[in-house]
């Protein structure tokens, strides 16, 4: 799709953000990767020049580097490709859990499925890079933007008002951000732009402490940002910050060790007011002109086959998960790059009724085993169709490598799941009977008709999470979806190939977080490791 908010904008500031990067990152293994006299002083004489570097803060998530799809990587150490943000990032959620496997061999990547990786893990490694590489260019924007840069610059008038949204966005991005981080890593280092740069090592912070930081953040931002839906496409507004909130708070009890339930569902109720509804169908969330569904979508990262090339992304998912030896692939997923990576586990597929009547049910089984005895082997276990990089009408997306397919990150009914959940986890301000009427929605979507609709008494919470994987697989969600209801590693839940073993098998609950890596310790004697590593 060639409309998308931030068109042409992603590599116009690229030079410039060299200045930014080298003297913003803490002790992290990122390099500057041109040479340039580009200061902040000269850069913030085109006026255009603090929405370019708010673009920047939303191109880290899609592309890798300055120079897409590769030449000057961002983070250096690790193939460009596998450095890209969401690739790792769906990666350490979908990898290790029942939703994916992998073929390949390269390095440790099969330790994510296996459950038995290690500090030195060089994916892990790139992860927490990406993570606390977004940060600090966050906290460099909100430096450049106080009132007294602005002033001393002479902004005033609509720029100055549109660089307060800016700001509020760059803040609701580093809070995405330190989010990952406490989810995935646990206590981690925490600089904001109060911290100046070269004052020392950040300092590492409970994941108590950084969680309360993110809600003061978000509620802090709220009244700033857009209305639900104002915002230009792909940027963050209101929905956005209550979603977060709403998924923060769901995992609270995780992080903190404190329910808050009954906050979930206040925000999800905020997101139901605000009018969003479910697509018409479910296919259609998944294609190269999903910008078209934001009545569903409420923050994607935004890919575009011409704006935002990387070896990531959806190009990751699309091509990695499809093979050259199916039928028509070509034409079915509108690209021509197939790596015959990625597919399901038999575990994924048995929750569903497996007679076509679930429309959710898209897997790509001629030539394919359920059964998984040799995990190098691609062709067993099934394939995954979901996302596609063709469009509504069939038409395939910009480039033939590349894909236009934008990832949701946060959308409706993820939503109502949530609301479900937390109705039936005690909060208060819902009921199960509409938790029942929300879930009923999402599954006469899925059936086409009422047959798959059920009653109060069906609403459990092992019903919840078998649904969470019918409706969301694929889609960033699992690793902490299972954590939360300990059905992760130490568990009876086990799935094929988890532990090492085909059958599947238990692991150490160390594996609950990644662990920080050696590198970064290395580099900052201050961190404490997680515990088990």
């Amino acid at each position: 799709m060639n409309t998308k908010i931030f068109k042409g904008i992603f590599g116009s500031m690229l030079g410039l953000m060299l200045t930014f990067i080298a003297t913003s990152c803490y002790e992290l293994d990122t390099e500057p990767l041109a040479e340039t006299e580009v200061t902040s002083a000269s850069v913030f004489e085109d006026p255009a020049a603090y929405k370019q570097f708010l673009a920047k803060l939303y191109a880290g998530l899609a592309v890798s580097g300055q120079d897409g799809p590769a030449g000057e990587p961002d983070i250096s150490g690790i193939d460009e490709g596998f450095s890209q943000f969401l690739r790792g990032y769906w990666m350490a959620q979908e990898l290790l859990t029942d939703e994916a496997i992998v073929s390949w061999n390269d390095q440790t990547i099969k330790n994510f499925h296996y459950q038995q990786w290690t500090s030195t893990d060089v994916f892990i490694t790139a992860l927490y890079y990406r993570v606390f590489y977004q940060i600090p260019l966050a906290n460099e924007f909100l430096r450049e933007t106080t009132d007294a840069k602005l002033d001393a610059r002479g902004v005033e008038g609509s720029l100055r008002e549109d660089i307060q949204m800016f700001r509020a966005e760059a803040r609701f991005l580093r809070a995405l951000s330190y989010w990952h981080g406490i989810d995935l890593f646990g206590d981690i280092p925490f600089v904001t732009e109060e911290n100046e740069v070269g004052s020392g090592l950040p300092e590492q912070k409970s994941r108590e402490f950084v969680f309360n930081f993110i809600e003061e953040e978000l509620l802090a931002i709220e009244s700033q940002l857009a209305e639900p839906g104002e915002n230009e496409y792909g940027r963050a507004d209101k929905a956005a910050a209550w979603a977060l909130l709403a998924k923060l708070y769901l995992n609270a009890e995780v992080y903190t060790g404190d329910a808050r339930y009954t906050d979930c569902i206040t925000y999800c109720n905020k997101i139901f007011d605000a009018g969003y509804s479910l697509s018409d169908n479910y296919q259609h969330l998944f294609l190269a002109d999903n910008h078209t569904q934001t009545n569903e979508i409420i923050f994607p990262i935004v890919f575009d086959g011409n704006n935002t090339q990387s070896y990531g992304g959806t190009t990751y998912i699309i091509a990695a998960g499809t093979s050259s030896a199916w039928t028509n692939v070509d034409e079915v997923f509108g690209t021509g790059s197939h790596w015959a990576g990625n597919r399901t586990t038999k575990a994924l597929v048995e929750k569903f009724p497996g007679d076509g009547s679930d429309a959710r049910e898209m897997f790509y089984t001629d030539g394919h085993d359920l059964e998984i005895d040799d995990v190098a082997d691609f062709t067993q276990g099934y394939g995954i169709m979901k996302f596609k990089n063709v469009t509504q009408a069939g038409t395939p997306g910009s480039d033939e490598t590349f894909m236009d397919t934008d990832f949701p990150v946060f959308r409706l009914a993820d939503i109502y799941l949530m609301y479900a959940e937390a109705v039936l986890r005690g909060g208060d301000g819902g009921s199960v009977g509409q938790a029942v009427d929300y879930i009923n929605l999402i599954r006469e979507r899925a059936y086409g008709d009422q047959s798959g609709n059920i009653g109060q008494t069906d609403l459990t919470l092992d019903f919840i999470i078998d649904e969470r994987a019918r409706e969301l697989y694929w889609e960033g969600h699992r690793r902490t979806d299972l954590i939360r209801f300990d059905r992760f590693s130490q568990s009876d839940y086990v799935w094929p190939w988890k532990g090492g073993v085909k059958e599947g098998r238990s692991t150490n609950p160390k594996y609950d977080l990644y662990p920080i890596p050696a590198d970064d310790l290395g580099a900052n004697p201050t961190l404490v490791q997680n515990p088990g590593y």
